[in-house]
């Protein structure tokens, strides 16, 4: 039997969780996930997200504005879902990716990639697994995982914990994540902050990437004058 607490928070803190690791020197945001699957109503995945949807490309415009790099995951299986293993197995209606079956895997309009941003085809819950993104995060430098998509209780927190595990600062923008219910959405945003990353609401968000912007302006502008 879990034993309760009367106050979560506190209990969490007296035993060490909720430390803070702060922003790194070089953030990219990871969008993972952002699809028609989960706005369609038509679809078995809906899950009412476009708030979330619109958050999402609110911290991705600010980004973009900011030369802050903006990486997107997708997911996508072979038809029949032969590489999509056990995880395929579990969740009957990821037969919805698969390859040429429906649009449903498509980028929303309001919230898509642009030209030169790279693009991960996965086929498990973490943006890490089976992909080349680690890899090239490191060659580029980045050290900071901006993390927003769908679900936040499914491949955002599974990013998450692979990010921290390969060494990246993740910092969870909780409105620009969107899942089926709010309860597994607080839950996972919790578990994440008390663990593994941290939780920075989207006008934080944005505040610290336009900042980032004006640092690299200022910067610019000296070495012109030098």
């Amino acid at each position: 039997m879990t034993r309760q607490v009367a106050d979560l928070d506190a209990d969490y803190a007296a035993a060490g969780f909720g430390g803070s690791l702060g922003w790194g020197e070089r953030p990219v945001v990871v969008a993972i996930d952002v699809c028609r699957a989960y706005l369609d109503p038509d679809s078995p995945l809906y899950a009412g997200v476009e708030a979330a949807r619109d958050a999402i490309a609110e911290l991705v415009a600010a980004a973009r504005a900011a030369g802050v790099p903006v990486v997107w995951t997708k997911v996508e299986y072979e038809p029949g879902g032969a590489d999509g293993g056990v995880f395929y197995r579990k969740v009957a209606s990821l037969s919805v990716f698969q390859r040429g079956a429906t649009e449903l895997g498509d980028f929303p309009a309001e919230a898509a990639p642009v030209e030169g941003e790279r693009v991960y085809t996965k086929q498990y819950p973490s943006a890490f697994f089976g992909t080349d993104l680690a890899d090239d995060l490191r060659a580029d430098g980045v050290d900071t995982v901006v993390l927003c998509g769908f679900s936040t209780s499914g491949c955002v927190r599974a990013s998450c914990v692979d990010a921290v595990s390969l060494g990246f600062v993740p910092v969870i923008v909780p409105e620009a994540c969107g899942d089926r219910e709010s309860r597994p959405h607080d839950q996972a945003v919790f578990d994440m902050g008390a663990k593994y990353g941290e939780v920075v609401p989207l006008t934080d968000a944005v505040a610290h990437l336009a900042g980032l912007a004006t640092t690299t302006e200022a910067t610019t502008t000296e070495q012109e004058q030098a």
